[in-house]
């Protein structure tokens, strides 16, 4: 059976040389007579992998050295907790919520403060990012927390929002290496890997160095950004084999051109599929344009029926996990720095197709 073109939102496709690299170090990676799989993180060996790989990835998104890297578990989820115990220091915090993952995680910050909801896109079905102006943020919010790309519903912020001087906290687990990122305008930003970094298990987190050490006396130790700062990502068994795989896409990207290339790359198709859906008399893009993500692009037919259509013949057609999310329907590619540019190509002349015999 030939590769299929894989529109997962996550699990996502990884780019095929990394795989191949991945099987041919299956048995014996480097020389070691091992797998990677296998190996004690506390070895020579891993350790050089997972210090490889965090140099990598400050190489890529250029992190300054005041800011921490750390390789965690549990998934962007439970960071949905530890960003509000480990910084909410007064108490307070505010909350823009942009869709499904950014209302989980304002709910979840409720547990442990005073979080507010100071913008919402609620009431449109989160087809827009809603805007704010410093003026709306608290003046003793301690962060302000957004989600930065919205999977589900295929939204990103087209600028780094203005929330004065306070702390900028944002969950970038669909976006994360698609485009360059001041990471200075952020004091946290997390991400899970298995969108567009790495398998699932991961979970990566950029935190600048002056916020550690403020953790609620009852946070859980594994939970704890100062905890797992000071132990190097290594206070329990971190996810091995993700990081190593991780490490492999950060090479990969950096051998093509950087995160400059990948925003280049990421514009064409999410352009090639967006500008046919604008012209098409059957597909209809569910985001506000000036909104629109470059990794999620969610459309519908209006017809839930010839949506299911759609999605059946796509995967007979080898265009697989086109389904959009279980709670909006309709239809969702996600074409994020894996998925080549034919992939696409190929789904917009089925896209074609489709709309000429059901239209």
């Amino acid at each position: 059976m030939s590769r299929i073109y894989n529109f997962s939102a996550g699990p996502s496709m990884l780019p095929v040389e990394v795989l191949e690299q991945c099987a041919a170090e299956m048995l014996d990676y480097n020389g070691s007579g091992m797998s990677v799989m296998e190996m004690s993180h506390r070895s020579p060996v891993y350790d050089a992998i997972i210090k490889e790989t965090e140099a990598d990835f400050r190489k890529l998104m250029n992190i300054p050295d005041n800011y921490k890297v750390l390789f965690l578990q549990g998934g962007a989820s439970t960071q949905f907790a530890a960003v509000p115990l480990n910084l909410m220091k007064t108490g307070k915090a505010d909350y823009v919520v942009s869709g499904q993952f950014s209302k989980k995680a304002y709910k979840e910050a409720q547990k442990y403060g005073d979080a507010k909801c100071i913008a919402s896109s609620e009431d449109r079905t989160y087809a827009y990012i809603p805007e704010i102006t410093p003026d709306m943020v608290r003046e003793d919010a301690d962060y302000v927390h957004v989600c930065y790309n919205n999977t589900i519903f295929g939204t990103k912020y087209p600028e780094v929002p203005n929330v004065g001087d306070k702390v900028l906290v944002a969950d970038m687990s669909s976006c994360i290496t698609s485009e360059p990122v001041d990471v200075t305008k952020f004091g946290c930003i997390y991400a899970g890997a298995q969108k567009n970094m790495a398998p699932a298990g991961l979970t990566v987190v950029i935190i600048r160095e002056d916020l550690l050490g403020a953790e609620k006396e009852f946070t859980p130790v594994m939970l704890s950004y100062k905890e797992m700062a000071e132990a190097d990502s290594m206070y329990n068994t971190p996810p091995c084999y993700a990081i190593y795989v991780a490490g492999l896409v950060y090479k990969w990207a950096l051998k093509n051109g950087g995160l400059e290339a990948m925003k280049k790359r990421n514009e064409e198709k999410a352009a090639l599929l967006y500008d046919y859906i604008d012209s098409s008399k059957l597909f209809k893009a569910t985001a506000d344009k000036k909104y629109r993500s470059m990794m999620n692009v969610c459309f519908v037919t209006g017809d839930a029926d010839l949506d299911k259509k759609f999605c059946k013949e796509a995967e007979a057609a080898g265009l697989s996990n086109l389904k959009g999310h279980r709670s909006v329907g309709g239809m969702r590619a996600s074409i994020y720095n894996a998925m080549p540019k034919e992939g696409v190509e190929k789904l917009v002349e089925f896209m074609k197709a489709f709309e000429a015999a059901n239209a």
